[in-house]
């Protein structure tokens, strides 16, 4: 009886010293995600989260790090700058976070960053692109063209069009303050003039008093930057109105539920964007099909930007040490980070500003359609 009690004693003491090792072996990092989950731009927030979710799953499958699981913990900014705030402490003081992503506007990212670059958590936006978001610290990172490449440059293809006279409209937040300025000042650099500067508050529908506005100066183009719900109410009252000028758009516009929304008063619309769900590049094809079969729709840019963020801090925790990995090998790691072959293109941080360098595809909407210009 002795002999049988030792025996079992043994074996489960065995199988304590096993289980203990196997725990030993599986260390989890996390990355923490904040972007507006419910609110005015959920639809947006749920686009990260979804392509965020993929990447890391495909990433824990890879086997890239044995032993390690990548987890990522959600936070809901709302899309408010207070919220952002709390969110950045809250990720501060979770020492299983290596690196932050988020949030959707630059307004909400910045506010989010003071607190980041205190704490020195390493933080990086799929779509904040204010000019001064990278100024705040070292710390802060983004995956997006700034307004400062996009509107000269789309006020470059306006110009090439024969357009000289432009109506701007804009959101009134930083981000869309940016966008408008920009594009007003690759207007006038292109020696074009600027007929009428507007903006509208965030939330607002009702377009009218603005394009009554604009209908009086007769420009050749409008442009807007906004995204695609006030986009699509846009082109609605625009046409209602009568008023026939083409329409350039910044890349937030890059949507289908805004032709779903507009209808064919969104034919002739023209935008850039970092991301072309049909493009024959084997890597974007993968990611297309997997979210599809995931998700059931296919994803736009903002999906991607999310989907090629997220996927930039694997690679970086990768290059960090893995398991012991700490916030500060983690940012400069990123900073590091060169050639990265992402569904938005190929990802090069400059070594001074940290800034991507990213190519931009030129759009129209056709036959209900967005085609890839030449």
């Amino acid at each position: 009886m002795r002999i049988k009690k030792y025996g079992t004693l043994l074996a489960t003491i065995c199988l304590g010293v096993l289980a203990c090792s196997a725990n030993a072996g599986n260390a989890t990092v996390a990355i923490g995600y904040h972007a507006p989950l419910t609110g005015e731009y959920a639809q947006y927030g749920i686009l990260f989260k979804n392509s965020a979710t993929l990447a890391v799953d495909e990433f824990n499958k890879s086997a890239r790090l044995p032993g390690v699981t990548i987890e990522l913990k959600f936070e809901d900014s709302k899309g408010d700058a207070k919220e952002g705030v709390s969110i950045a402490r809250k990720f501060s003081d979770d020492p299983s976070i290596v690196a932050a992503i988020g949030d959707f506007s630059s307004t909400v990212s910045m506010a989010a960053a003071q607190v980041y670059a205190q704490t020195k958590l390493p933080q990086i936006s799929q779509t904040a692109s204010h000019p001064d978001f990278l100024k705040i610290s070292e710390y802060q990172f983004r995956n997006i063209q700034t307004q400062a490449q996009e509107g000269p440059l789309l006020a470059k293809w306006a110009a090439a069009n024969g357009v000289k006279r432009v109506a701007a409209v804009a959101i009134q937040n930083d981000w869309g303050i940016s966008a408008l300025t920009n594009f007003v000042d690759g207007i006038k650099a292109s020696g074009g003039e600027v007929t009428n500067t507007e903006y509208f508050n965030p939330g607002t529908r009702d377009f009218r008093a603005i394009l009554t506005k604009i209908a009086r100066n007769k420009p050749d183009a409008i442009y807007i930057g906004a995204f695609y719900e006030d986009g699509a109410a846009f082109l609605q009252q625009k046409t209602q109105m009568g008023l026939k000028q083409p329409v350039y758009g910044s890349s937030s516009l890059y949507e289908k539920k805004l032709i779903d929304l507009a209808g064919p008063v969104a034919n002739g619309l023209y935008l850039q964007t970092t991301f072309v769900a049909e493009s024959s590049d084997p890597r974007v094809q993968a990611y297309v099909k997997s979210y599809e079969a995931r998700y059931g729709s296919k994803p736009q840019m903002f999906a991607a930007q999310a989907y090629d963020a997220t996927n930039i801090v694997l690679n970086a925790i990768v290059t960090a040490g893995g398991a012991n990995a700490t916030r500060a090998k983690v940012r400069d790691a990123l900073a590091a980070t060169k050639d990265f072959p992402g569904v938005t293109g190929v990802t090069t941080f400059d070594a001074k500003t940290r800034e991507p360098s990213k190519s931009l595809s030129r759009l129209q909407v056709q036959d209900g359609k967005f085609v890839l210009m030449k």
